[in-house]
């Protein structure tokens, strides 16, 4: 099963369900997909979404799931990594009225340099982080709290 995380934050990330349904569409991705979608509406013949699910929810299917899809943000990015599992990661843009700056293009590429997920900036990068994470095997997630609260406001202030 395919988890699709996209948060609780009133942020849209339509153009990630449609990569996603269209890559379903192609038969790049056979596996169920559960959605996870919070504010963002969409309806998909080929996917489950919901809109929140509690925490002790959430923790099951993270846990039931091959590979996580998940938007940028730090807390699904954590919870998901700490877990152990297969992440790909994937920036709202401001281009696209999907966040109110680019900071999690930032997050990405600090998790993706570390080694503990699969980060692409764009949508369309999809298929290829996909097709990647079949050979993926993600670095153990080492928790540094004082050193991931430095990361998170220096992020703050930068926005």
């Amino acid at each position: 099963m395919i988890l699709v995380l996209l948060g609780t934050q009133n942020n849209n990330f339509k153009r990630l369900l449609e990569q996603i349904d269209l890559l379903i569409e192609n038969k790049v991705i056979k596996d169920e997909v559960l959605v996870q979608a919070g504010y963002t509406k969409y309806i998909s013949k080929n996917m489950r979404i919901l809109d929140f699910i509690s925490n002790e929810e959430l923790t099951k299917l993270q846990e039931e799931a091959n590979l996580i899809i998940t938007h940028g943000g730090v807390g699904s990015i954590l919870s998901s990594i700490t877990k152990g599992k297969k992440v790909i990661a994937v920036a709202r843009q401001h281009q696209y009225g999907e966040h109110i700056n680019d900071h999690q293009k930032d997050i990405i590429e600090f998790f993706n340099q570390k080694g503990y997920i699969i980060g692409i900036q764009d949508v369309k990068d999809l298929e290829k982080a996909i097709i990647q994470s079949k050979e993926f095997k993600p670095k153990p997630y080492q928790q540094n709290n004082e050193k991931m609260l430095k990361i998170i406001e220096d992020f703050i202030e930068k926005c």
